[in-house]
């Protein structure tokens, strides 16, 4: 399970959101929503994050900041 948010550590600080045992797996699902990939499928949640910050990074960043607040 969400392998690729070790790769988003800059990302979520960016968002104000610490990184938890506890909400990593809310973090997770708020992700595959925001990128509209299905849950568990983190190779292309992580493909979809990845052209989401190349097209849009602050605007990736506000959606963190809403979904997970």
């Amino acid at each position: 399970m969400s392998c690729y948010l070790r790769h988003m550590d800059d990302l979520l600080k960016e968002a104000g959101i610490e990184l938890t045992k506890e909400n990593r797996k809310a973090v997770d699902e708020a992700v595959h929503r925001i990128v509209e990939v299905e849950y568990k499928h983190c190779p292309d949640a992580w493909k979809a994050v990845k052209l989401e910050m190349q097209n849009d990074r602050a605007g990736f960043i506000e959606k963190l900041r809403k979904e997970l607040k």
